[in-house]
């Protein structure tokens, strides 16, 4: 089923990420992981295309395994990395054959060892431009991604922000930000997005902090930032492991509750192919949800 018409009828809807692993035994956890998710009765999970496409087979196959062995509605990163128009075309008719029927068009970031991203011969520049195309051949429901603090390449949030309505205008169907931690960001962001005429559910992403250092490198990498008393408490303790993860749950369940209560559409998790997190947070959102209700 298309997500367009799932957030529709969901609310809040709850939707985890996943990435290829490198190995079989990577797999074989991954599907654990799923496995344990899938209680959660997610409304779609989606899987990453990898740093400069280098996972687009295993993208592909994993992709149609979570939707036809497992029947959890899945998402498909496509980027315009290292591809034309040929091999974009490939891949989206490999995926609608496996009754794929959704696809988060994104531009993606160059390959490793490359400082820019460059366009491939007879492919494209944009994520606009690769909307654009889906749309016009296929029939997929399309998601994009949008930046609360901007993308790391476009420091002006204006600029970004135009960028993100010709992603809409070019026929996307909703929008699921990158990661952020302090709310402000997405209000801020929705509004914005609002006052420029774009209309379409915008989702916040959420990923739970689990190590410091991984946290550090990965909003290096994407351009965003961590409260300064947030970061100094898990700088205290990044010693201590568990007092980490405690501390990166508590902060995620917190953003979620605020989240959902200012009436966002729901949350895309960013899971890092773990489950344990994730769960803890639906369990108090749950928790919270009958407390309310009594």
């Amino acid at each position: 089923m298309k997500i367009k018409a799932l957030l529709g009828k969901i609310r809040p809807s709850f939707s985890f990420e996943f990435f290829p692993p490198k190995d079989s035994d990577g797999f074989e956890a991954l599907f654990t992981t799923i496995g344990q998710l899938e209680s959660c009765q997610p409304t779609y999970v989606s899987v990453t295309f990898g740093a400069g496409g280098s996972t687009r087979a295993q993208t592909i196959d994993l992709v149609g395994r979570i939707k036809n062995e497992i029947g959890l509605e899945s998402m498909a990163h496509l980027t315009c990395v290292g591809s034309s128009q040929e091999e974009l075309r490939s891949i989206l008719d490999t995926l609608q054959k496996k009754g794929i029927q959704n696809i988060l068009a994104l531009r993606g970031d160059p390959p490793k060892g490359q400082d820019k991203f460059e366009k491939p011969e007879n492919g494209f520049a944009y994520a606009n431009e690769l909307v654009e195309f889906i749309r016009k051949h296929y029939d997929f429901c399309i998601g994009v991604a949008g930046y609360p603090e901007g993308h790391v390449e476009c420091p002006d949030k204006k600029i970004d922000l135009d960028n993100l309505k010709r992603k809409v205008d070019a026929g996307a169907d909703f929008i699921v930000t990158q990661l952020f931690f302090d709310n402000r960001f997405y209000f801020d962001f929705v509004e914005r997005a609002r006052n420029n005429g774009i209309k379409i559910p915008i989702i916040p992403g959420i990923m739970p902090i689990l190590n410091v250092k991984q946290i550090q490198r990965f909003t290096k990498m994407c351009g965003s930032t961590i409260p300064e008393a947030l970061m100094k408490q898990l700088e205290s303790s990044q010693d201590e492991p568990e007092t980490v993860r405690k501390i990166g749950i508590e902060h995620a369940t917190f953003q979620c509750e605020r989240l959902l209560q200012e009436e966002a559409p729901g949350i895309h998790f960013y899971t890092l192919n773990r489950s344990n997190a994730t769960l803890k947070i639906l369990e108090s959102l749950r928790n919270l949800s009958d407390k309310t209700s009594d």
